[in-house]
């Protein structure tokens, strides 16, 4: 499968999902991106279209998610809604969603 095909299904199921949960001030929608060389992370408000905290680390690998969720819980820690991006649940994403809840997230 060429890159561009999984590019273009992995939008059309991030627009599925995101057809289903909405991010909100008393539980902001707790969104990642994954690339090679980084693992990315943010709470957002899609009421008012705010970031509410956001994580970048260097790391590309299941470590470098774990990293990305406690800097996360330590600038936010309460109700939220997990939004995977179109990533399946599995390695790095499942690594940051297990990291997240130990640090006090809860989704």
């Amino acid at each position: 499968m060429s890159s561009s095909k999984r590019y273009v299904l992995r939008e059309k199921r991030k627009a599925r999902i995101r057809g289903k949960i909405s991010g909100s001030a008393s539980r902001p929608r707790l969104t990642v991106f994954r690339s090679l060389s980084s693992f990315s992370a943010q709470l957002i408000d899609d009421e008012k279209g705010l970031t509410v905290a956001a994580v970048l680390v260097k790391e590309g690998n299941v470590t470098g998610a774990q990293k990305a969720a406690s800097l996360l819980s330590e600038k936010y820690s309460g109700p939220c809604v997990f939004d995977r991006n179109g990533y399946a649940y599995h390695g790095r994403v499942q690594a940051f969603a297990d990291a997240a809840r130990q640090g006090g997230l809860q989704f």
